[in-house]
């Protein structure tokens, strides 16, 4: 896309490069983004920087089309949710380190408070569960129910099971 190009949504539109379609005049394999999972909720799916689906099949019988979301996982809406075709912007954002911490500073600044992550054995007991103690350890089952208060809820929560990850895992391509 560019500066002053104009963008035509709807049935008729073409098949361009920032035009807003519904998936059922999408042909298989076409490259969208920012896709509504309902119709008329203005996008859901591969909306991140240089993010993008894939068309995989329309099922015209159901009125559904399976999509390839950018983690790899199939998904199944209706043909007649609305999706841009093309790529988004900005990727590769990720590939450069952020090398120094005033970078990691000013990018969390602008999104949440959630930097810098202190591990709760750093901590002293009345500011987490975890703290305290002669030396940085947990002291206790770092697992914990569900059920239990907010305050107490930290660590491995509901965990089904703990520990190094053994074996081959099956991804959703492999099941398919």
């Amino acid at each position: 896309m560019y500066t002053g190009q104009f963008i035509y949504c709807g049935k008729k539109a073409s098949l361009e490069c920032g035009n807003v379609l519904p998936l059922s005049s999408v042909p298989e394999g076409t490259i969208v983004c920012n896709v509504e999972s309902y119709v008329g909720d203005r996008g859901s799916f591969a909306r991140g920087s240089g993010c993008f689906a894939v068309v995989v099949s329309h099922d015209d019988d159901k009125g559904t089309t399976r999509l390839r979301l950018p983690s790899g996982g199939k998904k199944t809406v209706k043909s007649n949710v609305r999706a841009q075709i093309g790529v988004v912007a900005g990727g590769g954002r990720t590939d450069k380190p952020l090398l120094k911490a005033g970078r990691a500073y000013h990018k969390y600044a602008v999104k949440r408070n959630c930097w810098p992550k202190i591990r709760g054995v750093a901590k002293n007991p009345v500011e987490h569960p975890h703290g305290g103690g002669n030396h940085q350890h947990i002291g206790m089952p770092s697992t914990v129910a569900k059920d239990r208060p907010s305050g107490r809820k930290v660590g491995l929560i509901g965990a089904r099971r703990t520990g190094r990850l053994r074996g081959v895992k099956k991804t959703a391509q492999d099941k398919d």
